[in-house]
C-alpha cells in the first residue's frame, strides 16, 4: 500500500501564503476593479518591487538560520549613490557600476557574516551597526538626491520588455501592451536559482537544519559556522544586486533610498512563511509575501485612505495574522511531537 506523503510545515504555510494573494487580489478586481482589472496593474506590482522581491530573498535565507539582516534597506541606499557618482562624476559606465554594486553587496556580506559565524557576535547587533555605517557612509558620499543622466544608464534604465498578446486598451480605443522592466527578470532569476538552491542542493538543505537545531545539525556533521557565513554573505550580495534593480528603478542617488526596506523585507518573508525561530522558510512563499504586502497597500490607496498610517496599521495587522498563523503550525508540530 503507497504511503500518502505528510504535508510538511514550510508547505502548509507557502499554501496559506498563496491563497491568501489571491484571496486578496480576487477581492480588489471584483469589489474595487478599475486599474486592478488591467493586466498592467499586476505587472507593475513586479516592476516596484522588483529590488524589494530580491532583498526579501536575501532576508529569507538569514532567516532560515535562525538569524536576522536589518543592513539590507541602508547597503541597497549605498549602492545608489555610488553608482550614481560613479556614473555622473566618475566617468563610469553601466559595467563599471554593476561592479560597484556587487562589491558593496559582497563586502557587507563577508564582514557581517564573519563577525555573526566566527566571532558569535548576535546577528541584529552586527546588522544593526552595518545599518548605521551604511547610511552614515551614503550621506558622506553625497548628501543630496540627484538624477543620473548618464546616456547609457537612462537607454537600460528606460528599456521595457513587452509581453505579445497582453495588454489593454485605453480610453481612444488603443491596444497598449504590458511591458515589465529589466529588474523583473533579474527578481524572478534570482527567486528560481535560490528555490534550486534551497531545495536540492545540500548547502541549501543545510540552512533550514541550523535554523531548526544548530546543536543537531553540529552533530550530524554540519558545519554550522560556515553555513551562518554563507547565509549571511548571500544575503549581502543579493542586497547588492537588489540595489542595482532599485537603483534602475528610482534611477537617482538619495541618502533616503530604501528607507524601511530592511522592515518591507522581514516582513514579506513573515507572511511568506519564514518563521523567525528559523528552520522554515521558502523562496516562492517570500516572492507571494512581497506580492501580498505590495497589494495590500494597493487596495488600502484605492480605497482613498491614503494616510502613511493607514497603510502601518494594515500591514501590522497582516503580519500579526500570520505570526499567530506561523504559532498554531508550530504547536501543531510540537503536539505531534509529544
Amino acid at each position: 500500500m503507497k504511503k500518502t506523503k505528510k504535508l510538511t510545515d514550510s508547505s502548509l504555510l507557502l499554501i496559506i501564503t498563496i491563497a491568501v494573494f489571491f484571496i486578496m487580489y480576487a477581492s480588489a478586481v471584483m469589489f474595487l476593479g478599475g486599474g486592478f482589472r488591467k493586466p498592467q496593474a499586476f505587472l507593475n506590482i513586479l516592476n516596484e518591487n522588483a529590488a524589494l522581491i530580491i532583498i526579501s530573498c536575501g532576508m529569507s535565507l538569514v532567516m532560515i538560520t535562525g538569524g536576522i539582516d536589518i543592513s539590507v534597506g541602508a547597503v541597497t541606499s549605498l549602492v545608489c549613490m555610488c553608482c550614481a557618482v560613479n556614473l555622473d562624476f566618475k566617468g563610469g559606465n553601466v559595467f563599471t557600476a554593476i561592479l560597484i554594486a556587487l562589491l558593496i553587496g559582497t563586502l557587507f556580506g563577508l564582514i557581517q557574516g564573519f563577525l555573526v559565524a566566527y566571532l558569535d557576535i548576535q546577528p541584529f547587533i552586527v546588522t544593526l551597526a552595518g545599518m548605521f555605517f551604511a547610511r552614515g557612509l551614503t550621506t558622506i558620499i553625497n548628501s543630496t538626491q540627484f538624477n543620473v543622466a548618464n546616456e547609457q544608464f537612462q537607454n537600460l534604465k528606460n528599456t521595457r520588455i513587452h509581453i505579445p498578446g497582453v495588454g489593454s486598451y485605453n480610453k481612444s480605443g488603443n491596444f497598449v501592451q504590458a511591458y515589465i522592466e529589466i529588474g523583473v527578470i533579474v527578481a524572478l532569476l534570482m527567486v528560481v536559482i535560490l528555490f534550486v538552491f534551497l531545495k536540492w542542493i545540500k548547502q541549501g538543505r543545510n540552512f533550514y537544519a541550523v535554523g531548526g537545531n544548530s546543536q543537531s545539525a553540529n552533530m550530524l556533521g554540519i558545519n554550522v559556522k560556515r553555513t551562518k557565513f554563507l547565509a549571511h554573505l548571500l544575503c549581502g550580495i543579493l542586497a547588492g544586486i537588489g540595489g542595482f534593480v532599485y537603483f534602475m528603478h528610482v534611477g537617482s542617488g538619495s541618502p533616503s533610498h530604501a528607507s524601511g526596506a530592511e522592515m518591507n523585507a522581514i516582513a514579506s518573508s513573515i507572511i511568506g512563511g519564514t518563521m523567525l525561530t528559523g528552520g522554515s522558510g521558502n523562496i516562492i512563499g517570500t516572492f507571494f509575501g512581497v506580492l501580498s504586502l505590495s497589494t495590500i497597500k494597493n487596495i488600502v490607496s484605492s480605497l482613498g485612505l491614503d494616510d502613511a498610517w493607514w497603510t502601518n496599521i494594515t500591514v501590522a495587522a497582516m503580519i500579526c495574522l500570520f505570526i499567530v498563523i506561523q504559532s498554531v503550525v508550530l504547536a501543531r508540530k510540537n503536539k505531534v511531537k509529544h
